[in-house]
């Protein structure tokens, strides 16, 4: 695969494909601006490389209608600050006055197209759409890591208009992070799984059996495979229709010698609630009627020591509901340790990501991955739809 450093982008148009799909606040602004951070330096390239800069993304699920809501004005001003010079939007991402627009971008200047997805097409890989959008440029870069699982039509459909198309910076970094903890990673290699459901995240965990040393399963999901062992977890949330797969799974990882931990003592509660009554409890002595939403002290404490001597740590997944303070301990401490850990420390996951960041670790992390069903896809072992139209 080529890369961007390999082209000659002085005074070409370049799409760029990112994804600045942000969070808004109450008045309309970027209220976190990591995804647009993370660009920067792909951009900050192109414009001192005298590209003409076109800037594609996605905002929101708009499904394929023209919703104001989505605009990505705020988002254009945003990164306008961020570069310290103006980002025009196009009132639509293909079409005549969108032409204009980008043919009078100049050397070292930038356009932002307004939200793909105001198009059905986007999300169908329609032809027709792709060919419009590649006939705005000269060269392709995909640096939307987060959307690169998606056979979208400017993710994969594009690519097949340009001899030229690599990817940005921050795909590059991802791609290189993820083969550094799982192709060829230091060992120990130490998985961190968490989350609410098994379902989600079954492909990953049978495929990690084939990678890992050793495997942590904490919050909900640990909840079905400490039932599929005979253990009563009250009200805590299962998934009953999985009890015979995680009895297999972690068969498996026995037959594998892959040393699998659980849980053994959670924060439970009365209720899901910020102010419900919990207490710490062992996994034998959860109280009927009762559930499991933090893994308790001691699963901290052994856990730490599964960590301790890890050279690799990948992480998805919170071990608890850590959104409510209450039952935020178990993740925290998690946090600290991988961050503490002489290791190469890998995270992916919207809510990952999210716990590290609260508990203010996240400048001790090594790598902490863009894209939440992106990662959780290479977790799989699968390639990306939209690095392989790299290839």
């Amino acid at each position: 695969m080529k890369t961007l450093r390999d082209l000659d982008v002085q005074d070409k148009k370049v799409l760029v494909r990112v994804d600045f799909n942000v969070p808004m606040d109450d008045k309309g602004e970027v209220s976190d601006d990591l995804r647009i951070r993370m660009v920067l330096p792909t951009l900050d390239y192109l414009l001192e490389q005298k590209a003409r800069v076109i800037l594609c993304t996605h905002m929101g699920r708009p499904k394929g209608q023209r919703v104001e809501q989505y605009s990505l004005a705020p988002v254009a001003a945003h990164l306008a600050k961020l570069l310290g010079k103006p980002v025009p939007l196009a009132p639509d991402c293909i079409g005549p006055e969108v032409e204009k627009m980008v043919e009078n971008v100049a050397s070292g200047g930038l356009l932002m197209l307004e939200n793909l997805r105001f198009h059905p097409e986007e999300e169908k890989n329609d032809a027709g759409f792709s060919k419009k959008l590649a006939a705005l440029a000269e060269v392709y870069v995909n640096d939307a890591f987060a959307v690169s699982h998606r056979a979208h039509a400017s993710v994969v459909g594009v690519t097949t208009h340009f001899a030229d198309k690599v990817p940005g910076f921050l795909l590059q970094k991802e791609i290189d992070y993820f083969h550094r903890a799982f192709d060829e990673p230091q060992r120990p290699l130490v998985a961190l799984v968490g989350g609410a459901k098994v379902s989600g995240k079954l492909e990953a965990l049978e495929n990690m059996l084939d990678k890992v040393d050793r495997l942590i399963l904490g919050g909900a999901m640990a909840n079905t495979f400490l039932k599929s062992q005979g253990h009563d977890v009250g009200a805590s949330k299962v998934e009953d229709e999985l009890l015979d797969t995680a009895r297999t799974l972690l068969h498996k990882a026995a037959e594998k010698k892959v040393k699998v931990y659980l849980p053994v003592d959670v924060v439970a509660a009365d209720r899901f609630a910020p102010d419900a009554v919990h207490k710490a409890v062992t996994i034998q002595d959860i109280p009927a009627g009762w559930m499991a939403l933090d893994i308790g002290p001691a699963s901290v404490l052994c856990f730490k020591e599964v960590l301790a001597d890890a050279k690799t740590i990948v992480w998805n997944g919170p071990m608890g509901a850590f959104e409510m303070d209450a039952f935020a301990r178990g993740t925290m401490a998690m946090a600290h340790e991988v961050a503490a850990a002489h290791a190469l420390s890998v995270t992916g996951g919207g809510d990952s990501n999210a716990a590290i960041e609260q508990s203010g670790e996240a400048g001790n992390i090594s790598y902490m991955s863009t894209g939440g069903g992106a990662f959780l896809m290479l977790m799989e072992g699968k390639e990306l739809p939209g690095i392989k139209a790299l290839q």
